[in-house]
Formats: structure tokens, C-alpha cells, sequence
């Protein structure tokens, strides 16, 4: 029966849905049928197991990918099923095989099983151990009770991936490594005050969850669990995951209480990675502008600043930072903001390599919208320099041959100046003000962008409408103890400064009107001037030549290409509307926009 599956696999399996061990499993083989890819994954399958009467929906390990793009195993294929748990289908009475390990017994067949079997067993039972005149609890106390904790845990209940878990399985026991640990934090709310903390698990799948405790579990757990180690963990619960707040890709994510078991599992960790990245581009971070998910990245690093010390507003303690720029293969480039130990440790190793264009993978990024696109670490992230990854062997391997070589651009300015080149983009996704400011929700998650036609219909005289700026890195200035202005950023100090717009003014449109914020390169088009020049309209000239300038720039029409993002201010949200592009306003490509408006309606 070689080229055979087993008579009765199917209720085999049914029959014994969740074994407590391989070695109760018998010879079962079974057919694949319709072996098909999860969604557009390279690595999760999903197939029918046959055994000629039978079949059932399954889903084969994702480390046996390998063997399906070798096309060691393909479609009506056999394979021999070492390991496996059957769980419910929710709202459905079917049950889902999940195979966790198996290997190939025959490529793939011409034809579906699909006669009838004889009734042959088809179950090769291993033989008998030798007998040893031993009571079953001597057994007991020789296998379990002089075995750790963790190693009475694995002999007792299987081990089940990540993969296979639902909200709705019973018992099961992962084995896992602590890949991130955050701080324990305390909470308040309407129904009183608490701690919580949460980790990032990684099982040797390299699937990976993010499992919480609260109060009680937190103060239990939180010494328990230690970065990088593996654990046994068992009677935690599973529900649909947050997909505004969660930090792994995973749909469900994890809740242990104080009567979760965890125990660690000493010298059993070798085959589950350290941590796992799911890298991005460096010119795909636009997207990810001001949302929720955190990014890895990785590139190889082109500069690194000298550690600056920033003051907080909230508690105006000052805590380190230090910038660092990368580029990848997408010939982009993004700065990098490291804080507080990551600034002066793994920062300061930066500094004292960047000469040889070191590799960096770092993991949980926050992605910002300053200069365009910006990234900032945060308590969680991890960076790795050089690290053993394919992903670092290629990029080394282009730098070194082409990269070093390329001229490279900020990913920041490409994102920003996405309308400057051409009337294309201030026509797409036009929109009325009133579609702006009637929907408060737009923005919560990430930036939204739309373009408008407006009229600046006030610009306040009495606002500060620009600050000094370093004429190096364009960063705020303070004035000098003696003379001249320093900047923190390039830590020095020199003799003049500049000034840039930083403004706010109203718009204006039939529809309604609404306050935008606007930035240097927007304001020095809409004022027609720079805020240089301004400001010596006004010291020299006289406040009425200062807001005869002002009103000139008044009732022109312009089209905006805006931003729309959710802020918070004294507690309380706000919607912010910032200009990320301008142009004045092309009457021959406006006619031609509004004819074709007009023929758009005429089909409809």
C-alpha cells in the first residue's frame, strides 16, 4: 500500500481529535485534494485530506512550504500525518484538521482516490516494549515527579502552535519565546485603578501573538517572564484581536489570568527564533503616516547625529535622542529617531561604525509626518546591527555592488512634494471643505488626503507666523548666552538664523470654510514672499505696508493638496488639516476638470 491511503483515516482522526501525544497517533495517510494557498501567502496552505470515502478541510505547517514550491509534495499527493489537532469550525458543526507535522509519501497521484477500500486495517501498531515488573505509579513517579515542572508540562499535554489556536478550542499548551516585554503599566478607568503589562510571543512556526495580563496575573507574571527565554504556557484564553492596537500579525490575541501556568523551558528553545521581523519598504512607509500599526524596518545606515537632549513637556525631564538615517534598495532614504538607551547605547556603536555602512534591523517603529515621513522608536523597539537575516545579506550585497553609488532621496520629500509636479494630483480626490469638516471621524486611524479649491479668506496679523530656524538643519534656534543662536540639533552655535513660516489661516469655499495649517515652502507661495522678507516689511516699512501684504494674499483662489489627521489638545480631539502641496489656480486645467465633471454626470 505504498502508493495507498489509509482505509478510515478520516474517522481516525475524528475520533481521536486532540491526542495527548505522537506516539498514540497510528499509520495514517491520506490523499490532498484541492491544495490551494491561504489568501496571497507564500507559506500557509490550505487542502481537503482524502482517504477515498471521506474528506475533510485542513490545513498543512507552515515550515512544509518548502517542500509544496520544491514540488515534493503537489496536488493529489499523499502524505503520512505525524502529528495533528482537529478543531470546531465557529457557527459551523464541521471540524478543521490542522497538521502539524507529516512528511511525503508519494509527489502526486494521476487520478482522486475515490474507490471503494478494502477493509484492512491499515494501522501499523509499533511493538510492545520489553515489560519491566513496575506498578504503573512507580512508572508515573519515575517519568513525571523527578522531571522539572516544564518538563512534566511537555510530557503531559501536547505542544500546540500558535496557528492552530481558536477562541473556541479547549485545553492546549504552546511552547514559546519571549521576543518583546513591555513595561507594566498602571491604568485607571471607571471602574478603578489596576496594572497591566503585555509580551510578544514567537512558537517555532515563527507565528507569533501577543498575550496580556492584568492586576493580579501582572504582578504574578511580570517577574515570571524574561526577554528571550522559552516558556510552556498553558489555560490562557484567546479572543479576536484589536486590529487599532495590536502589534503582531495575528488575528487573535491572548489574556493569561492568575491561574495560567507558566513555567520556563530550560535548553528547549534552539529551533524558535529570536525575533521575527515583517519588514517595509522604505518607500511604502507613507501609508503607515501617523497610524496606529508600528513598522520594522531595515536599511543600512548612512548618518548618524550626535546625542541631543530633549525636554519633555509633560514633566520637563530631559531624556536622550539621536537620529539616525538609512537607505534600502528602493533607493529611498528615512531618518530614524532613537530615544533614551537605544540613543546612547546601540546609537553611540552606530556613531563609531557608520563609516563601514553598518546593517540595521529594528523593529516597532512608530511612523510620523515630520519632513513628509519620519520614524521613531519607541519602549518596545529592538534594533539589530548586522544582523543574520537573508533580508541584511541582500542588502549588503546591493550596497556593496550599487548601492554605495546611488544617489538617493528622502522618502519624506517624495512623499511630500507628491502634487508638485504636475496638475494630476490636485485634481484627484477633489473634494468640498464641507466634506471635511461635517465628517469629525476622518483621520483616526491615519492621515486621509484630499484636494480643494479654496480662498484664504484670513491670515491673523497677530499670530506668530514663523520661528527661528538654523539655517544648517532648519530646526528651532534659541538665542545664545553672549551672542549668535544655538541649535540643539547640530550642537552649535552661530551668529545668524532664519525664519520660517509656521502659520495658520482660513479657507474658504462655497461650501463653507475651515482653519489649515500651513508650512514654510506653502506659506513663501501664498505670502509671496519669505518670512525674512516679511519680517522686514514690518520693522522697516510699517505695519500698514506689513498688512497690505497680507491682504494681497487674500481671496486668490488656490488649489490645496491637504492632509487630515485626528490631534488631541487639552484632552479634547480635534481635526487637523495641514497643506501639504499648493498651486495657484490653472484656469485652462480647471475648465478642463470641470467639463469632464460635467460629462461624468451626463453618463450617470
Amino acid at each position: 500500500m505504498t502508493n495507498s491511503v489509509t482505509p478510515g483515516a478520516i474517522s481516525m482522526l475524528l475520533a481521536n481529535p486532540s491526542p495527548d501525544s505522537s506516539s498514540e497517533i497510528p499509520e495514517i495517510v491520506v490523499q490532498v485534494v484541492d491544495l490551494k494557498p491561504i489568501g496571497s501567502s507564500t507559506t500557509r496552505f490550505t487542502f481537503m485530506a482524502s482517504d477515498g470515502k471521506m474528506k475533510i478541510k485542513a490545513m498543512l505547517p507552515t515550515h512544509f512550504a518548502s517542500e509544496i514550491h520544491s514540488g515534493n509534495l503537489q496536488n493529489l499527493g499523499l502524505i503520512r500525518i505525524l502529528d495533528y489537532t482537529c478543531n470546531s469550525i465557529p457557527n459551523q458543526p464541521d471540524k478543521a484538521l490542522i497538521v502539524t507535522k507529516c512528511e511525503v509519501v508519494c509527489p502526486a497521484l494521476e487520478t482522486e482516490i475515490k474507490s471503494e477500500v478494502k477493509e484492512e486495517t491499515g494501522i501499523v501498531l509499533k511493538p510492545k516494549q520489553e515489560m519491566v515488573a513496575k506498578s504503573a505509579a512507580q512508572i508515573v513517579r519515575e517519568q513525571r515527579g523527578n522531571a522539572a515542572p516544564a518538563a512534566r508540562m511537555a510530557m503531559t499535554r501536547r505542544v500546540h502552535p500558535l496557528v492552530s489556536l481558536n477562541p473556541y478550542q479547549g485545553n492546549w499548551t504552546i511552547k514559546v519565546r519571549v521576543t518583546n516585554k513591555g513595561n507594566l503599566r498602571t491604568y485607571k478607568n471607571a471602574k478603578g485603578e489596576g496594572h497591566v503589562f503585555n509580551v510578544e510571543l514567537t512558537d517555532e512556526d515563527g507565528t507569533q501573538i501577543q498575550a496580556t495580563m492584568f492586576n493580579e496575573a501582572a504582578n504574578k507574571f511580570y517577574p515570571t517572564f524574561e526577554l528571550g527565554k522559552v516558556y510552556y504556557i498553558s489555560k490562557g484564553s484567546l479572543k479576536v484581536a484589536n486590529k487599532q492596537f495590536r502589534t503582531v500579525a495575528n488575528d487573535y490575541e491572548m489574556t493569561l489570568n492568575e491561574n495560567s501556568i507558566v513555567e520556563e523551558a530550560d535548553g528547549e528553545g534552539a529551533f524558535i527564533p529570536e525575533t521575527k521581523f515583517n519588514f517595509v519598504k522604505i518607500d511604502q512607509l507613507g501609508t503607515y503616516v501617523n497610524g496606529r500599526e508600528l513598522v520594522d524596518i531595515i536599511g543600512v545606515v548612512q548618518n548618524v547625529s550626535s546625542t541631543l537632549s530633549i525636554r519633555r513637556k509633560s514633566n520637563n525631564d530631559t531624556i536622550p535622542k539621536r537620529d539616525i538615517t538609512i537607505a534600502d534598495d528602493s533607493n529611498k532614504t528615512v531618518v530614524v529617531s532613537l530615544w533614551n538607551e537605544l540613543a546612547t547605547d546601540i546609537g553611540q556603536q552606530l556613531l563609531d561604525t557608520v563609516d563601514s555602512a553598518p546593517v540595521v534591523a529594528i523593529k516597532s517603529l512608530k511612523v510620523g509626518d515630520f519632513q513628509g515621513v519620519s520614524l521613531s522608536s519607541v519602549s518596545k523597539s529592538k534594533v539589530l546591527i548586522n544582523p543574520d537575516l537573508p533580508e541584511a545579506k541582500k542588502l549588503r550585497a546591493w550596497f556593496d555592488s550599487e548601492g554605495k553609488g546611488t544617489s538617493m532621496a528622502s522618502v519624506g520629500s517624495g512623499f511630500s512634494a507628491l502634487s508638485k509636479n504636475g496638475a494630476k494630483s490636485m485634481y484627484s480626490d477633489r473634494v468640498l471643505l464641507s466634506h471635511i469638516t461635517n465628517d469629525q471621524t476622518l483621520g483616526q486611524d491615519k492621515p486621509v488626503f484630499f484636494s480643494i479649491k479654496g480662498y484664504i479668506s484670513f491670515i491673523k496679523s497677530d499670530q506668530t507666523m514663523s520661528y527661528r530656524a538654523c539655517k544648517t538643519c532648519n530646526k528651532k534656534v534659541t538665542e545664545a548666552i553672549g551672542s549668535g543662536y544655538w541649535c540643539e540639533a547640530c550642537q552649535k552655535n552661530d551668529d545668524e538664523c532664519s525664519l520660517r513660516y509656521i502659520m495658520v489661516v482660513k479657507v474658504s469655499d462655497h461650501s463653507g470654510e475651515a482653519w489649515l495649517s500651513v508650512f514654510n515652502e506653502q506659506a513663501e507661495k501664498i505670502i509671496g514672499c519669505t518670512a525674512d522678507e516679511l519680517n522686514r516689511i514690518k520693522s522697516e516699512e510699517g505695519d500698514d505696508k506689513y498688512q497690505l501684504k497680507l491682504k494681497e494674499a487674500t481671496w486668490v483662489p488656490h488649489l490645496f493638496r491637504v492632509s487630515v489627521a485626528q490631534t488631541e489638545y487639552m484632552n479634547e480631539k480635534r481635526q487637523r488639516i495641514t497643506v501639504r502641496a499648493h498651486a495657484p489656480l490653472d484656469c485652462s486645467a480647471e475648465s478642463r476638470y470641470l467639463l469632464e465633471e460635467i460629462a461624468k454626470m451626463s453618463l450617470s
